[in-house]
């Protein structure tokens, strides 16, 4: 669950500033370029000619002739060159809406974020309810859920609803449960779970999973002029970070209509793949079966994204055997083996794309299950996704391969998650976690990405995480069971070529070839020969999409 908040703020300057320009063709000259296929072979270039349409009309080395007339000439001088960066796994409008509300993600104690939460309603008296997320228990060293009574201590007079980092819990003042009629008698939903005080039946405050909707009919709801900000502000911020295109994993039917606004008044400047927030949201959205790619390759609905369990962070995350620190707890999930077939079967069969949340390896076993099962039926290209795919048993593993099954990853929740990841499983459950080389070694197809708001949509440090298993600060030192590392080819294709191919987008964009669209980054250092702390301290200079300039860092 996203929750947002209105805004009383016009689109029309971020409009104004994205407005498109007109194209021409140009000739990218001076440059040190860089693509590389989902194979890990590597292009390097030194000019790039792009066409008046917007894609690549010719990559040209150093002893090839020169066009003789372009109506446009740049000057890299020297720079590097790298193919548009694809995040397979964000939320745009959550990117969005964390900018606009309260940001609880630096906050490292609940006191640092009481205060933070205190100074935020006295900031914004007129705002009935007080929204916002990125509480993080673990990182506070808490070593329990934050309770109703320490938000009433920050903010007693108005509901507070807070969501967790991972998007698997929210924390809720008295207010705020008050508002939605939640008391002692309120019973755990299916696939929810409502902490209670301990002894008793008083709901304590956070509230996971399913759980969260209980707030659903009372969160006031955003306007469609808000929606719109909160897409410009994510495009903004994903532009500056070099990516070009995303897979928005949840969308609403508000969310495409705020997709298709852009597009129609022409401020979609990068591209989403989208994936409809379930079966009813995908037969609104898409009707018959996938929408076309529409505005030139910067808007398709692919499919539809499921869940099937939580995350491990709020110990949602479904498990073959209990939680190492929480006995007797295996994880909730979210929907019988049935269902999730039934709802498989119903989007297969007019041909959307499946993308399941599965975290925990009881969830990942399910739905590799499910798959085995579907692919007798449902012939043809598939590409089955699985989201996450953070903890799989080892003997699992084989079965992404097989069924040539997308591994839709995220590098940093490997460095955010190793010392939580540690408590919740014990040592020697640990043995598929974040298994990035086994499962592209067994066959299976690695695309990565952020979950943004969840963690940063920044790739250069997915791609120190992938190749190095070693955080920001270099811990722990020689990598995380570096045997899972990656080589940097593998981990740059996975943000640019596979991203794209996960996406049914490959000929279109994810690499910088002819007949491609010119989606590229230019950046201040080579990926594929830096250290990982270099890499992360990568500085993006210009961001293009379609051969139009959409970001300049001067």
């Amino acid at each position: 669950m996203t929750i947002v908040r209105p805004f009383a703020i016009a689109l029309a300057a971020l409009a104004a500033a994205l407005a498109p320009v007109a194209q021409a063709d140009t000739l990218i000259e001076n440059i040190q370029g860089i693509s590389v296929d989902r194979d890990g072979k590597v292009t390097r270039f030194t000019a790039m000619w792009i066409d008046d349409d917007g894609r690549v009309k010719q990559l040209l080395d150093r002893k090839d002739k020169r066009p003789k007339r372009t109506d446009f000439a740049v000057d890299g001088n020297g720079a590097y060159v790298i193919p548009g960066l694809i995040d397979s796994h964000l939320h745009m409008m959550g990117l969005g809406f964390a900018q606009l509300t309260i940001d609880l993600s630096d906050t490292k104690s609940l006191a640092e974020a009481q205060a933070k939460i205190r100074a935020y309603a006295a900031k914004h008296p007129d705002r009935r309810w007080i929204v916002g997320g990125g509480w993080n228990q673990v990182n506070w060293g808490l070593g329990r859920f934050p309770t109703a009574a320490e938000l009433d201590a920050a903010v007693p007079d108005r509901p507070v609803l807070l969501e967790r980092v991972d998007g698997h819990a929210v924390w809720a003042n008295s207010a705020a449960m008050a508002a939605a009629g939640i008391t002692a008698k309120t019973a755990n939903p299916a696939g929810g779970r409502i902490e209670r005080v301990a002894g008793g039946k008083t709901p304590a405050g956070v509230f996971v999973d399913r759980a969260t909707a209980l707030f659903d009919a009372v969160v006031p709801a955003p306007r469609p002029e808000d929606r719109d900000l909160a897409l410009a502000k994510a495009q903004e911020l994903l532009l500056s970070k070099g990516v070009t295109a995303a897979a928005d994993m949840g969308t609403r039917i508000e969310d495409w209509q705020s997709f298709r606004r852009a597009g129609d008044l022409g401020w979609l400047r990068m591209r989403i793949m989208s994936y409809a927030s379930g079966i009813d949201a995908m037969a609104l959205i898409g009707g018959p079966g996938p929408t076309p790619w529409l505005y030139k390759d910067k808007l398709r609905l692919n499919g539809v994204k499921l869940y099937l369990d939580g995350a491990l962070g709020s110990r949602g995350a479904w498990l073959k055997q209990p939680y190492a620190d929480d006995a007797g707890n295996t994880g909730l999930p979210l929907m019988t083996g049935a269902q999730l077939r039934n709802m498989m079967s119903r989007a297969a069969l007019d041909k959307f794309q499946v993308a399941v949340h599965s975290i925990g390896d009881a969830a990942n076993a399910e739905v590799l299950d499910a798959i085995a099962e579907m692919t007798d039926t449902y012939k043809g290209d598939r590409r089955w996704r699985i989201e996450h795919a953070q903890i799989v048993s080892p003997s699992d593993i084989a079965r992404f391969g097989k069924y040539g099954i997308v591994a839709s990853m995220q590098p940093t929740h490997q460095t955010s998650d190793r010392i939580m990841a540690e408590a919740r499983l014990g040592p020697d459950r640990l043995a598929g976690a974040y298994a990035w080389r086994s499962i592209a070694a067994a066959g299976g197809h690695l695309a990565f990405g952020s979950d943004a708001p969840v963690e940063a949509p920044d790739a250069f440090a997915g791609i120190a995480a992938a190749i190095s298993r070693t955080d920001a600060d270099g811990q722990p030192f020689g990598g995380w069971m570096p045997q899972e590392a990656i080589t940097r080819e593998a981990a740059l294709a996975a943000y640019t070529s596979g991203g794209a191919w996960a996406g049914f987008a490959e000929g279109r964009f994810g690499e910088l070839k002819p007949g491609e669209w010119a989606d590229f980054v230019i950046v201040d250092r080579d990926p594929l020969m830096a250290s990982p702390a270099d890499i992360r301290a990568t500085k993006v200079q210009e961001t293009w999409v379609g051969g139009e300039r959409v970001y300049s860092a001067k």
